[in-house]
């Protein structure tokens, strides 16, 4: 198919950190899902990997949309699935593409997880592609914030310190903590749209300047105003409106930083430029919090 026309020259461009779009709620309407990231002045994207039989569909993806980079490994709530020849196939995966800018998604999932020892033995071997390739990581993690923790400190003790990213942050304050100390980004989802995320808000308030990113997690977690719909990366720009009004500060600062951050971490840097209308953005002011937002 051919690729979608060229991005808008529009103020503050922005990174979607975390998506899906390989997924199957994207077959129909894909060109017209990236006109609208375009008209909202996503500039790059960065694709998570699930399992590694998406990594065929994600590169074909990257062959049709300049502005997409790519993760490759494997999601902790596929750790059954795990298989010795894995490393292999990332490392050869990462050598062979150069828009391979991260390993991931990896993570540990304790919600009613049964495989708590297959999900740690995967998440070693693929923080060990990520040392042995010097690229960032993406990191899931559910109700397991003190393992990973104490695996990452380990690493760190043993001289392998891992450097990546919290992606769609859902942790509190305490825990961010345990992650910027261990050198780490966090990344604010959909989630921190939500009225009732408490701990989000706190952790979207305190998070450092530099040390954090916006994401979608499409087709998940889409944002208030279109939660229960199908998310998609052009809604990463009401999370990024909702982290400047719990920041008070402006959204164009939002877009600005949390790009810069996802441009060093990931090397988009060739993808992430400030155009000249720079002084004519329309979202310059602040925006109201986010506590009128659906629960």
């Amino acid at each position: 198919m051919a690729e979608v026309g060229a991005p808008p020259l529009i103020a503050s461009p922005l990174v979607d950190s975390h998506c899906h779009v390989v997924f199957a709620d994207f077959q129909e309407d894909l060109d017209t899902v990236a006109r609208r990231w375009r008209e909202q002045g996503v500039c790059a994207l960065v694709h998570a990997c699930v399992t590694p039989e998406e990594i065929p569909a994600i590169r074909q993806l990257a062959d049709r949309f300049p502005e997409l980079r790519y993760a490759v490994g494997l999601h902790p709530l596929e750790a059954g699935r795990w298989r010795e020849a894995m490393p292999n196939l990332f490392l050869e995966a990462c050598r062979q593409d150069e828009r391979v800018v991260a390993v991931g998604e990896l993570g540990l999932d304790l919600y009613k997880a049964t495989n708590v020892e297959q999900q740690v033995h995967a998440l070693e071997a693929q923080l060990d592609v990520a040392w042995e390739v010097d690229l960032p990581v993406i990191i899931h993690c559910r109700d397991a914030a003190m393992l990973l923790r104490d695996i990452l400190v380990a690493r760190r003790q043993a001289g392998r310190p891992v450097r990546g990213v919290m992606h769609c942050w859902a942790g509190t304050p305490q825990e961010m903590d345990w992650f910027l100390d261990l050198g780490l980004i966090i990344s604010f989802s959909g989630i921190v749209t939500f009225k009732n995320a408490k701990a989000v808000h706190a952790c979207a308030q305190q998070v450092p300047e530099n040390r954090y990113m916006v994401e979608t997690d499409c087709p998940f977690l889409a944002p208030t105003p279109h939660r229960g719909q199908r998310n998609e990366p052009a809604f990463v720009a009401h999370v990024a409106e909702a982290v400047a009004a719990l920041r008070h500060c402006s959204v164009a600062r939002v877009r600005q930083v949390s790009s810069q951050t996802a441009a060093s971490l990931f090397g988009l840097e060739s993808l992430v430029r400030e155009p000249p209308l720079m002084q004519r953005n329309v979202l310059a002011t602040p925006v109201p919090a986010p506590n009128s937002a659906d629960v």
